[in-house]
């Protein structure tokens, strides 16, 4: 009995690297949809678009992805956690009440809301969710996390109301040409917290 002869893989064609696995595939896709979005915005996201942007094929989207809506609800959670791993990370490293009070302050002046790519994506999000009643999960998950962590330190009225503050006061820093001044954005907190 003859031995069959072992055939080598044929190499790649000149300038193509042979197709490897990528376990970071789905959240390489998702990421490329944000950076997709951030520029053309949520109507201008097209699979090719984000297959191009991710270096992917057709085929690997649809694999990863039963639908575009799919797709940009994945993406529009990493985006929320993201933002939301921030915020958390922010309000841990206050101690008390007043703490957390500077704590609101910053985060409404600071650099986490107030970075220009998250908010055109978190717009992009809520206009979506203004339109898709099904993307409320992912603002409504946001909005819930930001609570826990304000809750630590405030009651539930309270919590509720600084988080609309936080949102609210961010959006109109974001798009006025004379952005209100923090002495304004700590006098709105204490307005709600109540004078310590």
């Amino acid at each position: 009995m003859s031995k069959q002869p072992v055939r080598a893989r044929p190499e790649p064609a000149e300038g193509k690297p042979r197709r490897r696995y990528d376990p970071d595939r789905r959240a390489n896709i998702s990421a490329a949809a944000l950076d997709v979005v951030a520029k053309h915005g949520v109507a201008g996201a097209t699979y090719r678009k984000i297959a191009e942007r991710a270096g992917v094929s057709l085929g690997s989207l649809t694999y990863h992805f039963e639908s575009l809506d799919e797709l940009l609800g994945e993406a529009f959670t990493t985006l929320a956690n993201r933002t939301a791993n921030g915020f958390d990370a922010a309000m841990a490293e206050v101690g008390d009440e007043a703490a957390a009070r500077d704590a609101v302050v910053s985060l409404i002046t600071g650099e986490l809301l107030n970075d220009s790519r998250t908010m055109v994506l978190s717009y992009e999000l809520y206009a979506l969710a203004t339109r898709r009643p099904d993307m409320r999960r992912v603002t409504d998950a946001w909005m819930a996390r930001s609570r826990v962590a304000l809750g630590k330190f405030f009651d539930p009225e309270t919590t509720l109301m600084l988080d609309a503050l936080i949102e609210g006061l961010s959006m109109h820093r974001a798009l006025s040409l004379a952005p209100m001044p923090r002495t304004t954005v700590e006098a709105a907190v204490e307005r709600i917290v109540g004078k310590p």
